[in-house]
């Protein structure tokens, strides 16, 4: 078998298992990258032995400074692949992060988000935006999103099978429905509520662009993309005292302490306690 007929048997599987697509095309990524190494001189990729795998890893973490999540993933790609494919067990505990890393979530001020949208003028762009920022959607939530799913007499839109396979309902905005109104006008989408040529589901790529470029354009000197909209969501409804509970299942989060990475950023935005250097 050739790479890529490992990646449509391990598509298969994974399909089966109904892991969502955009999990499959993650594990998909990672798993051509490792099988395409110029340093594999295997016949097959069954004879790949564990030391190959610990190479790689060390060489992804010299040559990108990949995350410690981002590890993590590589490895879990790695494994599930050969039990899935192989029914072969591999033991890469080993070479799994021991030691966790502690960062605060990046996310932009109220006023930052503001200035965002504002310089975004063409309508689909602003909406889409818009869409990220007020009800904390993820990237692929809002590709798969259709117009059935936005109800402006309960003014809920119904995210379906969004991750962990479960339907959950967020507000609708009023000053989003606003502008959808006049997007539906212009627009007239006929399946998704956003959609490209030939109807067909718009590009995450083309929406992670169209953020990058309006945060560029707003003068904001910050790397911005859907998700950092999304952790503004979260840091904005709890700065106003919404309970964490509520925030967890706004956002779809399976467990609290997902969410409570959150607080942290809060309490220091909220705090009156004054640095010494303000008492010179």
């Amino acid at each position: 078998m050739n790479i890529q007929d490992y990646l449509q048997s391990f598509t298969e599987r994974l399909q089966i298992q109904r892991y969502s697509p955009s999990s499959i095309k993650n594990y998909n990524s990672n798993l051509f990258q490792f099988l395409t190494m110029p340093s594999h001189k295997y016949a097959s990729a069954e004879e790949i032995e564990i030391d190959a795998i610990e190479q790689y890893i060390f060489w992804k973490i010299k040559k990108d400074n990949i995350s410690a999540s981002h590890q993590r993933i590589i490895l879990a790609s790695i494994a599930k692949f050969y039990e899935l494919v192989f029914d072969k067990r591999v033991n890469l505990k080993h070479l799994y992060p021991q030691r966790k890393e502690h960062k605060l979530p990046n996310y932009l001020t109220f006023n930052e988000v503001k200035k965002i949208i504002e310089v975004t003028h063409n309508l689909k762009h602003k909406s889409i935006i818009m869409l990220l920022y007020s009800g904390g959607l993820r990237l692929s939530e809002v590709i798969n999103l259709k117009i059935t799913d936005i109800d402006s007499n309960s003014m809920t839109i119904t995210i379906r099978q969004a991750k962990g396979k479960k339907d959950r309902q967020v507000m609708l905005s009023e000053k989003f429905l606003l502008i959808i109104r006049q997007y539906f006008l212009k627009y007239q989408p006929s399946c998704y509520l956003y959609e490209g040529q030939n109807n067909v589901q718009y590009s995450g790529r083309s929406i992670q662009q169209i953020v990058k470029e309006s945060a560029i354009k707003s003068g904001i000197n910050k790397t911005v993309s859907p998700h950092i909209l999304r952790r503004s969501f979260a840091n904005h409804l709890l700065e106003a005292g919404t309970d964490i509970r509520y925030i967890q299942e706004l956002l779809g989060h399976n467990h609290l302490k997902t969410t409570q990475i959150y607080t942290h950023i809060s309490d220091v935005a909220k705090s009156k306690i004054k640095s010494p250097l303000d008492r010179l």
